[in-house]
C-alpha cells in the first residue's frame, strides 16, 4: 500500500474573499483536517477578515492553521504572503491596511513600493505566475526575498499542465527560486463548483452563461485528496510545502492586547488608579458610608479585575463616559459588567448594584481569557461628539470601529441567484445554491458603535480598512472574532430615549429656573407605578408596545425589579420558552411556587421559581447540574447561537445529567432545558434590563409628572419609539397638555415650552429644512410674509411648506390667505427693491374645519383641531360603530363593531401568525386582534384601509381590552367627506413593525 505524502495548502480562499472563494472557513478546515494535511494556510485576497473563525476552528480540531493572504499588485504582481512569527505578521496586517486605506470600500491599491516597506518583517512569499511566467518577477521576488521566497505551481488538471510545469522549472532554474505545489482552493468540495460559478458571475455583474472564460474550466480549485496530489506533482514539491509549514509557527493565540496607558498618571498602576477611581466613586455614590455588602463586592470585583489583568479596560470606559458627562452628555452603560458595583461607583451605569442579581461570571472568570463587554448608550443625536473624541485621543492609528459581517439572508439571495441564473424566484434550480449561499458574508460593514483602541499601531494587530461614511475606519473582525481573541471593544452606542430624557431635563430647569438633573427624580414614587399599571405608557421607553401595555396591567409593577422583569418578559424568549403564563399565574397567588431544592430557590425565587433571565439559567447549571462558571458561560453562548449553528447538544446531555445526579427529576430538567431553546429566541440578560427598567421609570415619571416638557422632549428627538407625532399628541391631549401650532413669528426650531404649553416647533412643518428654519428664527421680526421670504432668505418651496402646515397665520391669517401672499413674493431685486406691506389685501373665503384638517395631515401628519373621527361620528353611528372610550365598558364576549384611523399594524415573530392592528378615533384607541385566517381573507382590509372598522369579539382580561376581529371594512370613502374644496385626501401615516 503506497504511502501518503504529508501536504499543507499554502494558498487557499475562504468566502471571506467576497464573491470569490465557496466555502465558509470552517468548513476548509474541517476538510482539510479529515484529509490528513500538515496544514492549511487560509490566504483571502489582501484580508484577514476570515482567519480568527479559522483559528478558532483549527484550534477545536487541534489543527495547524498558517496565517497568510493574497495579494495582486498594481502591476499585475501577484503574491501569497505567509506570517512565520509575531513580527511578520505584524507586516502582514499593516501592508493589507495600507492597501484598503488607500482604496474606497470594499476595494485595495498597492505597489511594490508597499511591499518594500515590509520586507524586514520576515514574511514569506509565494510567486503565482500568471500563464506566461515573467523572468522579471521571478528575479524581483528572489532578490526582495532571499530564502523566503518560492515559485507556486499550481495544477489543475488543464490541458497544459505539463507545459506549466516545465515553464515554471525553467523559471525556478534562471531566477534561483525553489518550486512548492499549491492548489489554489476556492472551495472545499468539488460539489460547490456551482456556486463557485454562480458567486464569479454575482461579482461580474452577469448571467454565468455569458460569463465565459472567467468561469474556471473544471471543480479542481478544492481541496484535494493526498493520493491525487501526489500523481500530479513531483514529490520534491509536495515536501516543500511541509518544509515552508513548519517555518511558520505563528498563532492568533500569540495576540496580546495592549491597553492605553495614558489613562494612568505618573506614579500610579492601572490596579491602584482603578481602585483609587472605584472608591472615590463610591464615596461620592454614599455620602452616609456605603453598605457592607457594597463594600465587599467592590472589594471582590477589583480583586478578580486585577488577577486577569482587566483594569485599563475599565479605566477606558471610565475615560469615555467622564468625557460625556463633562458635556453634559447623558449615557448609561449596560451588560453585566456596566452593572457591576465597580461600574456603579466608576458612574458608567446607575443601576445601583443592590437592585441587581447579576452574575459576575457572566462577563468575567478565570476559566475565559477574554475582557468583558460594556455597552454604553449615549444621547443619539450627541454620539458624534464622543466618537470624534475617541479619535482625537487615540488617533485614526489607533482606533478604529469594530466591523459588522453582512452575510446573505432571503431577499438577497433570491435577489443574486435570480441574476447570475436567468431564472424567476420560483424556479427549482434556485433552491440547493440558496441553501448553499444563505449566511455566506456578502461584505463588511461598521459595527454601530464598537470601538477597538489600542496602545500601539492597531494595524499590526488587525488590518484596518475604510468605511463607506466619511472620516471612518473599521477594522476586518467583527465582535465575535474579538470576543475570540480577547481583544478590547468599547461600545459608544446610540439611544433615542436619553436624547429625549436629557431634553425633558432642560424644560424642568428652565421652569424651576435651577438645574434639574436625573439624580433630583425621586426613586419609587407609587403615582408613577399607578400610571404603569394603568398601561398609561404611549412614548415611555421599552413599554409602550402593544404587547408591554398588555402586560402592565397583570403584572402590576409596583417596584424597580418589576419593571426589569417586565422588560425581560415580553420577548420572544420567555414568551416561547412557556415562561410567561405560569409567572404571572404565580405573582397573581393563582399558582403555587414550589423549589426543588434551597439552591434552586436562591436562583429563582425573585422571580417565582421561573427562570426569566440568561444569568438564572447560567446559575441553575452552576448550583443544580454542577457546571463551572465558565462551562456556564459556554452554555449562554450555545443558547445564543444554537438555532443558527446548533451545538446545544452535548449541554443537554451534560445539563441533565449534572441535575439528576444531584437529585432533581427528570421532568425537572426538561423543563429547564425547554426553557433554554427559548432563550435562544432573544433571551434578555438581567444586566441590560435593569439598566433598560432605569430609564423606563426616568421617562415614566417625566410622563406623569412633566407631560407638556415631556412630549416636547420626544418631539425634538424624532424618529424614535413605537408611535409617531400624532399619536403622541393624541395622547397628550388626553392628558391635558394644551399645544400650540408652529408659527413663522413665533416658533423656535424645536418645540418649546411657553407658558405651560407645547409650542410646536418648525421642525414639524413638513418638508422645511432645518437651515431655513434658522434663518427664520434669526431674522425676527417680520412685518409679512413679503418681508419674512427677503429676511430669511425662503425660497417658493419653502414658502409653501409654511402656508401649507398653517404656520403663516400670524403674518397673512388662514391657510388661503397665506397661499395667497406666499404666491405674490416675488424675487427681489437690487434695482427695483421691494415695497413691504405694499400689497392690496384680497380677502378670501377661509377653508373649512374639514378641510383645515385635511391639509393638517397633508403637511404635518397630524391636526391641533378636532379628530377627523369627531366629524364623521354622525355617518359612524349610522354603521353601529362605538367609540373607543365605550368599549372598556362592555362585557367580556360582547359583540361590537368598533373604527378609527390605522396608526399601527404589528406582525410579531410567532407561529400564530397574528397582526395587531391599532385604531385611533376621537376618545381613544381600539386594540384590534387580527388571527391568520383573516388576515388572509381579508388582505386587502386590513393593509389597504385608512379607516377601518372591525366587527368582532370583547376579550377582557382585567384592565386590558382588546377586539379580536372577524370581519373588516374598509370605510376610507369617508374620509372624502373632511376635503369640502380641498385638493387630495386625508394622508393618514400607519407605523408598521414586524
Amino acid at each position: 500500500m503506497a504511502v501518503l505524502p504529508d501536504y499543507a495548502e499554502l494558498h487557499c480562499l475562504s468566502n471571506f474573499s467576497f464573491l470569490r472563494g465557496a466555502s465558509h472557513a470552517e468548513e476548509l478546515v474541517a476538510r482539510a483536517a479529515e484529509l490528513g494535511y500538515a496544514a492549511l494556510a487560509i490566504t483571502d485576497e489582501c484580508s484577514l477578515a476570515g482567519i480568527v473563525r479559522a483559528h478558532v476552528a483549527a484550534k477545536g480540531k487541534n489543527f495547524k492553521l498558517i496565517v497568510g493572504a493574497e495579494f495582486r499588485f498594481g502591476d499585475g504582481l501577484k503574491l501569497v504572503l505567509l506570517a512565520p512569527d509575531r513580527k511578520a505578521y505584524g507586516g502582514l496586517a499593516a501592508l493589507i491596511t495600507a492597501g484598503r486605506r488607500r482604496a474606497k470600500k470594499g476595494a485595495y491599491a498597492l505597489c511594490r513600493g508597499d511591499l518594500e516597506a515590509h520586507l524586514q518583517q520576515g514574511l514569506l512569499a509565494l510567486w503565482i505566475p500568471g500563464d506566461e511566467p515573467s523572468p522579471e518577477q521571478a528575479l524581483w521576488v528572489r532578490e526582495r526575498f532571499p530564502q523566503c521566497g518560492w515559485l507556486a505551481v499550481e495544477l489543475h488538471h488543464g490541458p497544459n499542465d505539463f507545459q506549466k510545469l516545465k515553464k515554471a522549472e525553467a523559471i525556478a532554474r534562471h531566477s534561483g527560486l525553489p518550486l512548492v505545489a499549491a492548489g489554489d482552493v476556492h472551495m472545499h468540495l468539488r460539489s460547490r463548483r456551482r456556486l463557485q460559478d454562480t458567486l464569479t458571475a454575482i461579482r461580474l455583474g452577469k448571467p454565468v452563461r455569458e460569463c465565459g472564460e472567467a468561469l474556471y474550466p473544471n471543480g479542481e480549485r478544492h481541496l484535494r485528496l493526498r493520493a491525487q496530489l501526489s500523481k500530479i506533482y513531483p514529490y520534491d514539491l509536495i515536501e516543500e510545502t511541509i518544509k515552508i509549514a513548519d517555518r511558520c509557527q505563528f498563532s492568533l493565540d500569540e495576540l496580546r492586547y495592549e491597553y492605553p496607558a495614558e489613562l494612568v498618571p505618573t506614579g500610579e498602576t492601572p490596579a491602584s488608579w482603578l481602585r483609587h477611581l472605584a472608591l472615590e466613586g463610591m464615596a461620592w455614590r454614599f455620602p452616609a458610608g456605603a453598605p457592607a455588602s457594597v463594600r465587599a463586592l467592590v472589594e471582590r470585583e477589583l480583586a478578580l479585575i486585577a488577577d486577569l489583568g482587566y483594569e485599563a479596560f475599565f479605566l477606558t470606559v471610565h475615560d469615555v463616559v467622564k468625557f460625556a458627562r463633562t458635556r453634559d452628555i447623558l449615557c448609561q452603560g449596560r451588560g453585566s459588567a456596566a452593572n457591576s458595583a465597580v461600574c456603579y461607583c466608576l458612574r458608567i451605569t446607575e443601576v445601583d448594584p443592590e437592585n441587581g442579581n447579576a452574575l459576575f461570571e457572566r462577563f468575567m472568570s478565570k476559566e475565559r481569557n477574554e475582557p468583558p463587554d460594556i455597552d454604553v448608550d449615549f444621547e443619539h443625536e450627541r454620539r458624534e461628539e464622543v466618537i470624534q473624541y475617541i479619535y482625537g485621543k487615540y488617533g485614526r492609528e489607533r482606533a478604529a470601529l469594530a466591523a459588522t459581517v453582512i452575510c446573505y439572508r432571503d431577499k438577497s439571495v433570491l435577489r443574486d441567484l435570480c441574476g447570475a441564473l436567468a431564472v424567476e424566484p420560483e424556479s427549482p434550480q434556485l433552491l440547493e445554491l440558496a441553501g448553499e449561499l444563505s449566511g455566506f458574508p456578502r461584505h463588511l460593514s461598521q459595527h454601530v458603535g464598537g470601538f477597538v483602541i489600542s496602545r500601539g499601531p492597531l494595524a499590526e494587530l488587525v488590518p484596518v480598512e475604510n468605511a463607506a461614511m466619511p472620516g471612518r475606519t473599521v477594522i476586518q473582525w467583527d465582535k465575535d472574532d474579538l470576543e475570540a481573541l480577547g481583544l478590547l471593544k468599547v461600545d459608544v452606542l446610540a439611544l433615542g430615549m436619553l436624547t429625549a430624557i436629557r431634553r425633558a431635563l432642560c424644560f424642568i430647569s428652565e421652569e424651576k429656573n435651577k438645574s434639574f438633573q436625573l439624580s433630583d427624580i425621586p426613586r419609587e414614587d407609587p403615582a408613577v407605578y399607578a400610571m404603569i399599571q394603568q398601561a398609561d405608557t404611549v412614548g415611555v421607553f421599552q413599554i409602550e408596545s402593544r404587547a408591554q401595555m398588555s402586560m402592565l396591567p397583570r403584572l402590576k409593577p409596583a417596584k424597580f425589579y418589576d419593571l426589569v422583569i417586565e422588560v425581560a418578559i415580553v420577548r420572544p424568549g420567555p414568551i416561547q420558552g412557556g415562561m410567561v403564563h405560569p409567572y404571572l399565574r404565580r405573582r397573581q397567588g393563582l399558582e403555587p411556587v414550589n423549589y426543588p431544592s434551597r439552591a434552586v430557590q436562591a436562583v429563582l425565587e425573585r422571580t417565582l421559581g421561573i427562570p426569566i433571565f440568561q444569568e438564572q439559567v447560567m446559575q441553575l447549571a452552576i448550583v443544580a447540574a454542577g457546571f463551572s462558571p465558565g462551562e456556564a458561560d459556554q452554555l449562554r453562548r450555545a443558547m445564543a447561537a444554537w438555532k443558527k449553528k446548533g451545538g446545544l447538544e452535548p449541554f443537554e446531555e451534560k445539563l441533565k445529567r449534572g441535575m439528576q445526579g444531584n437529585g432533581y427529576t427528570p421532568g425537572f430538567a426538561d423543563s429547564i432545558y425547554r426553557q433554554i431553546l427559548g432563550f435562544g429566541d432573544y433571551g434578555f440578560p438581567e444586566s441590560h434590563s435593569a439598566s433598560f427598567a432605569l430609564l423606563v421609570y426616568f421617562s415614566a415619571w417625566l410622563k406623569c409628572h412633566h407631560p407638556a416638557a415631556f412630549l416636547a422632549a420626544i418631539l425634538n428627538s424624532q424618529p424614535m419609539g413605537f408611535y409617531g407625532p400624532s399619536q403622541l399628541i393624541q395622547d397628550a391631549r388626553r392628558h391635558g397638555v394644551e399645544l400650540r401650532p408652529a408659527d413663522a413669528a413665533l416658533s423656535p426650531w424645536d418645540c418649546s415650552i411657553e407658558d405651560g404649553a407645547v409650542r410646536l416647533g418648525l421642525r414639524m412643518v413638513g418638508g422645511l429644512a432645518r437651515a431655513a428654519g434658522t434663518r427664520i428664527v434669526a431674522s425676527r421680526p417680520h412685518a409679512s410674509v413679503e418681508d419674512l421670504a427677503h429676511r430669511a432668505g425662503l425660497n417658493r418651496k419653502d414658502l409653501n411648506c409654511l402656508a401649507a402646515a398653517g404656520a403663516l397665520h400670524s403674518l397673512a391669517g388662514h391657510r388661503r390667505s397665506a397661499h395667497w401672499a406666499a404666491s405674490g413674493v416675488e424675487k427681489k431685486s437690487a434695482f427695483l427693491p421691494s415695497a413691504v406691506g405694499s400689497q392690496d389685501q384680497i380677502l378670501l373665503e377661509p377653508p373649512g374645519e374639514g378641510e383645515e384638517i385635511v391639509a393638517d395631515y397633508q403637511s404635518l401628519g397630524f391636526t391641533l383641531g378636532r379628530h377627523p373621527l369627531a366629524l364623521l361620528r354622525n355617518d359612524l353611528e349610522k354603521l353601529k360603530i362605538v367609540k373607543a372610550e365605550n368599549l372598556s365598558m362592555l362585557r367580556h364576549g360582547s359583540f361590537v363593531r368598533a373604527a378609527g384611523l390605522v396608526t399601527c399594524r404589528q406582525r410579531p415573530d410567532t407561529a400564530s401568525g397574528v397582526v395587531f392592528v391599532t385604531l385611533e378615533d376621537e376618545s381613544g384607541c381600539v386594540n384590534v386582534v387580527v388571527w391568520r385566517d383573516l388576515l388572509e381573507r381579508q388582505r386587502r382590509e386590513l393593509l389597504g384601509a385608512r379607516l377601518l372598522a372591525a366587527e368582532g369579539v370583547i376579550q377582557r382580561e382585567g384592565l386590558v381590552v382588546h377586539l379580536l376581529a372577524r370581519r373588516l371594512e374598509d370605510h376610507s370613502r369617508l374620509l372624502g367627506q373632511l376635503r369640502g374644496q380641498a385638493q387630495g385626501a386625508l394622508r393618514v401615516r400607519s407605523r408598521d413593525f414586524h
